[in-house]
């Protein structure tokens, strides 16, 4: 396995002659189309996704197991699978792959039209809900650019998790390290279902929810605070209640099934409102567990400031979200 790895990196970077240099591009075009010819289970399909002939895809795998003297692929009629030393090769001619477009992007990321791949974390529900419907208008806007999207509630080390951009809600991070640009914003509703309200009665003031079932969302404190305000005052809770979680959906499939009352943002439960699933109550008190905002930040790292490919996805969370003006209460559960 080290002698192939050794002649894999060998091979794949280039010494200073123009012989060497060809047969570098050479290697990397081998090397895509092992890759394809994996991927696809077989040498017509990685011929028709790479636009070749299937007889120049046979010949380059070829050429690779005989430089490396041995087989990358068991073959049958219908059918190709990386051997054990093909399935490593493999491994680690995607990193070399995508370490070259991760190259080519870095280099054409100062332009005008943004291109190449852009590495992109959001929160679970708010990136289905709220950005993945728009996702095709992006893409059809920018044809250069390949996202990678993750979803995730987590934190998340730009540097050390390779992200380029991540979405956080109800945080504002002031650090010099990272650049966290407000880009919208949006609010809290206290939120039950009539059936729940019902049988153990509407809550007039916040110290009402001491007697209710509140469903929390599990950030870490064992002890956590809904904060209410109205006016200058503010009027912190110690929520109580049998269910916890860290998916904000899994708290509104919850409140609408009579489980309890439920903090969650207006573009998570803005459909389930208006449809009478869940109404919303203490409505004239803004609310918000513990001392998080309402504030959506964009961050990313320096580096990046100018980035063009950032600098589109920015936007286009802008564009969506209204420029920051005022909460996002878009209807996408309906």
């Amino acid at each position: 396995m080290q002698a192939q790895h050794d002649a894999l990196l060998h091979t794949a970077w280039p010494e200073t002659s123009a012989e060497a240099r060809s047969r570098a591009v050479d290697k990397l075009q081998a090397l895509s189309m092992f890759v394809e010819t994996v991927r696809c289970g077989g040498y017509s399909a990685a011929a028709r996704k790479l636009g070749v002939a299937t007889s120049s895809v046979t010949r380059q795998v070829a050429a690779l197991e005989a430089e490396l003297g041995t087989t990358l692929l068991n073959r049958t009629t219908r059918h190709s699978s990386p051997t054990v030393a093909g399935q490593d090769y493999y491994d680690k001619a995607v990193a070399i792959l995508e370490a070259v477009v991760e190259a080519d992007g870095a280099v054409f990321d100062r332009g005008s039209e943004a291109r190449g791949r852009l590495r992109v974390n959001v929160p679970v529900e708010f990136g289905r809900r709220v950005i993945a419907p728009h996702l095709g208008r992006l893409l059809a806007r920018h044809p250069q650019l390949d996202i990678s999207l993750t979803l995730s509630d987590q934190m998340t080390d730009l540097l050390t998790e390779r992200v380029d951009l991540c979405v956080r809600l109800g945080s504002t991070l002031n650090s010099e390290d990272v650049i966290s640009k407000p880009i919208g914003r949006f609010e809290r509703w206290l939120v039950a279902s009539p059936g729940y309200l019902a049988h153990a009665s509407i809550p007039r003031h916040p110290l009402d929810l001491l007697e209710h079932q509140c469903l929390v969302f599990d950030y870490g404190p064992a002890v956590q605070n809904w904060v209410f305000r109205d006016g200058g005052d503010s009027i912190p809770i110690n929520v109580q209640g049998r269910l916890r979680s860290n998916n904000a959906d899994v708290l509104r499939e919850a409140a609408i099934a009579d489980g309890g009352l439920a903090l969650l943002a207006d573009w998570l439960v803005l459909g389930d409102v208006r449809q009478g699933r869940l109404l919303r109550v203490l409505e004239a008190f803004e609310a918000s567990p513990g001392s998080a905002s309402c504030a959506i930040n964009a961050l990313y790292l320096p580096g990046h400031r100018d980035s063009s490919r950032i600098r589109a996805f920015v936007g286009f969370l802008e564009e969506i979200l209204g420029n920051g003006q005022g909460a996002v209460v878009r209807d996408t559960s309906d």
